[in-house]
């Protein structure tokens, strides 16, 4: 959300989603600490939040190197078997 804190509605438009289901989803990110809710009278504005993004990161670049592997010996694997 490069624009910070953003309404709920604001996150439906051209999304292809009703409101329900991004109000789902962002219950899920809210609970994963991914983003967080404040209001604001009547709106739920909402808001990224960097430690819990920062923690996915980290994880999926530990895991980079087992990926490559993997994908490299599915790839020799694919190859080995087309011939």
């Amino acid at each position: 959300m490069a624009q910070g804190e953003l309404p709920a509605g604001d996150l439906i438009e051209g999304r292809g989603m009703s409101g329900a289901a991004i109000s789902r989803h962002l219950k899920v990110l809210r609970q994963a600490g991914l983003v967080k809710q404040r209001a604001q009278g009547p709106q739920r504005l909402y808001s990224i939040q960097p430690d819990g993004l920062r923690a996915i990161a980290d994880w999926t670049i530990s895991k980079r190197e087992f990926w490559e592997t993997s994908l490299d010996r599915l790839e020799a694997a694919i190859l080995e078997d087309e011939q």
